[in-house]
């Protein structure tokens, strides 16, 4: 058993809509974070207790609906392009009942940013959408969060490549997307106004600790 499947073990097993949606994403190819980062990311939330979150990349509400159960008393608000799994994202949160805690907006995270103004700013940022503009989804939404906010990125270990040599990576396509990842973790640990540190759980994920006032 490795290190992965042992603490997946632990993982008490998820039910009813969560477990439901889980077996959706399997069958449907939709990604969602792995259940060790997940784990992670909601124990961090409950330390910080937000009381607002900004979601890029909501695919089919997952993420959303696991931190509104996690955090009660959080509102968030989710970003979402993809015309399909924005109807089940839709669905998945009329089930839950979280129409009043989770709101969808519906378009390109690169796009939105004047629609995501109306909510004011957010206690945490949460990126999970396309690895390749993961910079830019920081430097988009950084300005909506608040003083001494988190922003937490997922797959910034994208599945151990960013270990592996680049000549050691077939694909034109990945290697340029890995080559982005690296990028990206270099700027973020080298950013003034954080504090980040990769885990090096699920997928790898990134939290970047707002430093304080802003200049």
């Amino acid at each position: 058993m490795s290190i992965d499947e042992y603490l997946q073990s632990l993982i008490p097993k998820r039910t009813g809509l969560i477990a439901e949606m889980e077996e959706y994403a399997g069958l449907h190819n939709v990604p969602i974070m792995e259940p060790e980062g997940m784990e992670a990311l909601l124990q961090i939330l409950r330390l910080e207790n937000p009381q607002a979150i900004l979601e890029v990349g909501a695919a089919i509400g997952y993420s959303a609906l696991r931190m509104a159960e996690a955090l009660p008393d959080v509102k968030i608000v989710t970003i979402e392009r993809d015309e399909e799994r924005i109807g089940v994202a839709k669905e998945n949160i009329r089930k839950a009942c979280a129409q009043n805690r989770v709101t969808l907006v519906e378009g390109d995270a690169l796009e939105v940013t004047e629609s995501i103004k109306e909510y004011g700013t957010f206690d945490a940022i949460f990126i999970d959408a396309a690895k390749g503009q993961y910079r830019k989804f920081f430097e988009l939404y950084e300005p909506f969060l608040n003083d001494g906010g988190i922003i937490v990125t997922d797959n910034v270990l994208f599945k151990g490549l960013v270990a592996v040599k680049e000549e050691e990576i077939e694909l034109r396509r990945i290697r340029s997307l890995v080559r982005k990842i690296k990028e990206y973790n270099v700027w973020l640990h080298n950013h003034p106004d954080y504090h980040t540190v990769i885990l090096p759980i699920g997928d790898g994920v990134a939290i970047s600790k707002h430093k304080g006032k802003r200049k």
